[in-house]
């Protein structure tokens, strides 16, 4: 989801760590060492890296740097190969009964439950080399002279992996700006016990 978008659900984060100045002048290199792999022509379920939040197909930010005044934008691009339950089923149903079909030649009368098993990774392989995967872009910027970090999402299975993959490609530690933590970091460490002994309340 673009950050540019007219509404859009935003997670904020800091940054635990003190960021080392140095580390910053390498943003953009770290970003292109561990930028976006296109899989279209693989048979690979997914993928997922940094790409140019201009665009998504500029993995080395040819069209704009990732520097954009005080910050740092740039994306999360992740591909996703999704074939759909009904026909991942009938193509099983048909390499089974071509499988029950020869064994029968052969003089059986039955499918092991491992050559199963083995019928169906085949047919899953077969049918993702023939989807096209499904991309998905989510805009991140980086404001190091506030030591914040925005992402344009709040699902939590995107969010576990930027922070995951943040971690990877910057060795930082991201936390999630919770009201919890931002009321911390106004009134400070000592207003923790106070805090978790609020109780929340219903306004409707």
């Amino acid at each position: 989801m673009s950050i540019q978008s007219a509404s859009l659900g935003l997670t904020r984060y800091r940054i635990i760590e003190e960021v080392p100045r140095e580390l910053l002048q390498q943003v953009p290199e770290k970003l292109k060492q561990f930028c976006f792999v296109d899989i279209d022509g693989t048979a690979d379920e997914r993928s997922f890296g940094w790409t140019n939040i201009d665009d998504m197909l500029d993995m080395n930010w040819v069209q704009s740097p990732p520097e954009k005044a005080d910050y740092f934008a740039f994306g999360l691009r992740l591909d996703t190969r999704r074939i759909p339950p009904a026909v991942l089923k009938k193509h099983c149903t048909i390499a089974l009964n071509k499988e029950l079909e020869h064994n029968k030649e052969q003089g059986k009368n039955f499918v092991s439950r491992d050559r199963k098993r083995e019928l169906k990774e085949q047919v899953t392989l077969r049918l993702r080399a023939r989807t096209f995967p499904i991309p998905a872009m989510f805009d991140i910027i980086w404001n190091p002279s506030a030591n914040r970090v925005y992402l344009s999402t709040t699902n939590a299975k995107v969010r576990a992996l930027f922070e995951d993959y943040f971690t990877l490609t910057f060795d930082l530690h991201l936390e999630p700006l919770t009201p919890f933590f931002m009321a911390m970091e106004i009134l400070g460490e000592e207003a923790a016990p106070r805090l978790e002994s609020l109780e929340p309340t219903l306004f409707v």
